[in-house]
């Protein structure tokens, strides 16, 4: 891979500026709710609050988002993704893994996704309860996926 190519967070392989920067930076508009859930999932990794309100449906919309201290974003995996009874109604379910106080964490959710004048938003979701974090060993792979113990990589 050459300098200029940086990995998408979203979990496709593909080049950022190729995959949700098209929509994170270049102002194009995700054809369909994967794409939109993957790039908000991208917002969170990058901390990108702006994209993160604009793609979120205003009747839902908080007025300011933070971003917890310490928390690093590992993967997001897409368990499922319907449509609605309409084509403008879909729901996406994803698993994302996060380091949060040394711990491997998890957040389950099934997000609903409405499309309004041809864009899809976020409007909301259930979360699904995971089991109990799971401490992070120093000596023990990295969740990120690097090959790298977790002492010289994400620790």
């Amino acid at each position: 891979m050459s300098d200029d190519v940086k990995p998408c967070p979203c979990g496709l392989g593909n080049d950022y500026s190729q995959c949700c920067g098209r929509y994170i930076d270049a102002g194009e508009l995700p054809e369909r709710p994967e794409q939109l859930m993957r790039s908000r999932y991208t917002a969170f990794v990058m901390q990108n609050s702006a994209y993160l309100q604009q793609s979120w449906h205003e009747s839902t919309r908080p007025v300011q988002l933070e971003f917890e201290q310490g928390v690093s974003w590992f993967g997001l995996q897409i368990v499922d993704c319907q449509a609605g009874k309409v084509d403008d109604e879909a729901w996406v379910e994803f698993i994302a893994q996060f380091k949060g106080n040394d711990r491997l964490q998890s957040l389950h959710e099934r997000s609903r996704f409405v499309r309004e004048q041809g864009r899809w938003q976020y409007v909301d979701g259930q979360i699904h309860q995971q089991p109990g974090a799971e401490k992070i060993g120093r000596n023990a792979p990295c969740p990120c996926g690097s090959g790298k113990k977790f002492k010289r990589c994400c620790g």
